[in-house]
Parts: structure tokens; C-alpha cells; sequence
């Protein structure tokens, strides 16, 4: 993971790609599988940044402990209905996303 107070070049680079987006766009990539959870107080682009630099060892320690997950029916329906501020990052194939605002860990 990234120092905060020395951000890597990635870093910097996916923190500028982050946008907030409505869950109407996210759709697709839920559909297609490819869109990951990030829940609780991690930092979205931390997370970006180890999917993209593979680090396999940090995302599966994530995993593993629910931290991240792939988007799930369930947490599928409750963004549709709630339509909530939601931040993403492409990282491809992946699109990592996370609810802003009230920091809820919807599962």
C-alpha cells in the first residue's frame, strides 16, 4: 500500500480517475462480474493501486477478511433501490467501487 505522505505515481495517476459515478452506470459492470466492493474505511485507490500492481499477497489478506468482495446480488439490489454516492476506479478489467457519504458496508 501506498505512504500517504509519498503517494506512488499510480497512486496519483488512478486518484485522478476516481469520479463519482450513480449506480445506472455501474450496472454492466455488475453484470459482467468485474465490479469489486470496497467496503468500510479503506481507501478506494489503495485498494486500486494492489489490483492493478498485483499485489496478490495485500488483496487476498482483503478478501479474505471481507474488506473487498465482488458486487453481489444482494448488495446489487440495495445500491438500485437506494441509488447512494458511489466512488469508482477502473482498473482493468476491474472497476473497484465504494459508497461515499455515510460509509455504510452494504452486503
Amino acid at each position: 500500500m501506498t505512504d500517504a505522505a509519498n503517494p506512488s505515481p499510480l497512486y496519483v495517476k488512478l486518484l485522478a480517475e476516481t469520479a463519482q459515478i450513480g449506480w445506472s452506470e455501474l450496472e454492466r459492470f455488475f453484470a459482467k462480474g468485474v465490479l469489486i466492493w470496497v467496503k468500510g474505511d479503506l481507501d478506494l485507490v489503495s485498494v486500486a493501486e494492489a489490483v492493478a500492481g498485483d499485489d496478490t499477497q495485500q488483496v487476498t489478506q482483503w478478501l479474505s477478511s471481507g474488506l473487498i468482495e465482488r458486487v453481489q446480488a444482494e448488495t446489487a439490489a440495495d445500491l438500485a433501490a437506494r441509488d447512494p454516492e458511489l466512488w469508482a476506479v477502473v482498473v482493468s478489467p476491474w472497476v473497484c467501487v465504494q459508497e461515499r457519504g455515510n460509509r455504510s458496508n452494504a452486503n
